[in-house]
């Protein structure tokens, strides 16, 4: 069976509750980028509560990244340790 592709709306919120944890490596650098490109440097990554495997994940992959400039858990507004804001480096022009 074929896999459909999931068309995500880049504004700056990727939810990955509909995602599975081995989709998120790829996922995950690619909407920063898409982010980056349409000037959008504040990202907030909603990883759910749950265990926390989502979310050392998702901190691994942005520490990882030389276009994250830092990032930190979304304050109770935003999703509290259920979500992490991740503030990009401006795209180079």
């Amino acid at each position: 069976m074929e896999e459909e592709a999931v068309i995500l709306p880049i504004d700056g919120v990727l939810d990955l509750h509909n995602f599975l944890p081995h989709e998120v490596g790829d996922l995950v650098p690619a909407y920063l980028s898409a982010c980056r490109t349409k000037g959008i440097c504040e990202v907030r990554i909603i990883h759910g509560k749950g265990k926390g495997n989502l979310r050392r994940t998702v901190h691994t992959i942005l520490s990882s990244l030389d276009s994250v400039a830092s990032f930190r858990l979304a304050g109770e507004d935003g999703g509290g340790w259920g979500a992490t804001v991740a503030t990009l480096k401006q795209s180079a022009k």
